[in-house]
């Protein structure tokens, strides 16, 4: 992969968990969409999504392998599927690619490895081995890593470290609050200048809402970087989804995410001015999270119309 993919505009995908649930999904505990790459029986499903994004504009996916974190694993009684789910993630990713006959970059999620949103305050030695494990599953099957809904500039530093070993380079998705920081209380600017890495090849606002997002143009654009978004449609102080899922294991009841969603329907020329006001910013990177959908990106991708 190119180091300099990035420095022209690009878009990227949408949410996979609620597009999966939206299709059939039934999650089991917390796995979240993990549910679907251990069941075969809906590969063909994460396959689809990965397509539908494709044919709607995106010419980057990431696998789907974000609650595929150890800690998930564990707290669920299926860690010893571990490696399968990270590298099956991967798998079903190539197959879309492959599908598509398209010349699509594939981005392997690295997520937090402890809680989302939250810092990670475990010793480095804990959150380094969590990183190098799934590090390793996927490394042979991605073109760059993407390090996904991120909450501290310490595990961004750790990560970096040890993706490095592996030459390929580093998409930074942070997470940031209403108040434009992390959730270690970092700011951006301070991240970039304690952490910044040669093998980044992009920054973005990763799992924020729009008015969010909007909020970090100007920080984000003098890291010297190229930047931009990948947005949730929650409003600001709307808690997680996953944060309303009951505790129930793997191997209990199953949990249907449809009941607890609560879905926002947000105007599609929003979304696009969005958007807009980014790329006439300068940003480079696009693309949806949570509860954004196919139309969602195939707005993003027409912006590319008047910026190529």
């Amino acid at each position: 992969m190119e180091k300099n993919f990035f420095k022209k505009l690009r878009i990227l995908d949408g949410g996979m968990g609620q597009e999966l649930h939206a299709k059939g999904l039934i999650s089991k505990g917390t796995l979240w969409s993990t549910s679907a790459v251990i069941d075969e029986k809906y590969h063909d499903l994460i396959i689809d999504c990965h397509l539908e994004y494709i044919s709607a504009g995106a010419e980057v996916i990431i696998t789907n392998n974000f609650s595929s974190r150890r800690i998930r694993m564990e707290q669920n009684k299926v860690n010893h599927l571990f490696e399968f789910a990270n590298k099956k993630a991967c798998e079903l990713a190539l197959k879309a690619r492959e599908k598509s006959k398209k010349e699509i970059m594939i981005g392997g999620s690295i997520p937090a490895q402890h809680d989302t949103y939250k810092e990670d305050i475990r010793d480095k030695e804990v959150i380094h081995k969590a990183f190098n494990e799934q590090v390793n599953c996927i490394k042979d099957y991605v073109d760059f890593f993407y390090l996904d809904v991120i909450s501290s500039g310490r595990e961004i530093g750790i990560a970096s470290e040890i993706i490095t070993e592996y030459k390929k380079p580093i998409l930074v998705g942070i997470h940031l609050n209403k108040k434009g920081k992390l959730p270690s209380g970092e700011t951006i600017t301070e991240v970039i200048k304690k952490y910044k890495h040669s093998s980044w090849i992009g920054l973005i606002a990763s799992c924020v809402s729009m008015e969010i997002a909007k909020n970090s143009i100007s920080e984000l654009k003098k890291q010297g970087l190229p930047f931009g978004y990948k947005v949730n449609l929650w409003g600001d102080d709307e808690p997680s989804p996953v944060r309303k899922i009951n505790k129930a294991k793997y191997n209990e009841d199953a949990v249907n995410l449809n009941t607890v969603m609560g879905k926002k329907e947000v105007a599609y020329e929003t979304f696009k001015n969005l958007g807009k006001k980014f790329v006439d910013n300068g940003a480079t990177i696009i693309g949806g999270c949570c509860e954004t959908n196919p139309s969602h990106i195939s707005i993003l991708s027409s912006l590319k119309q008047d910026f190529v």
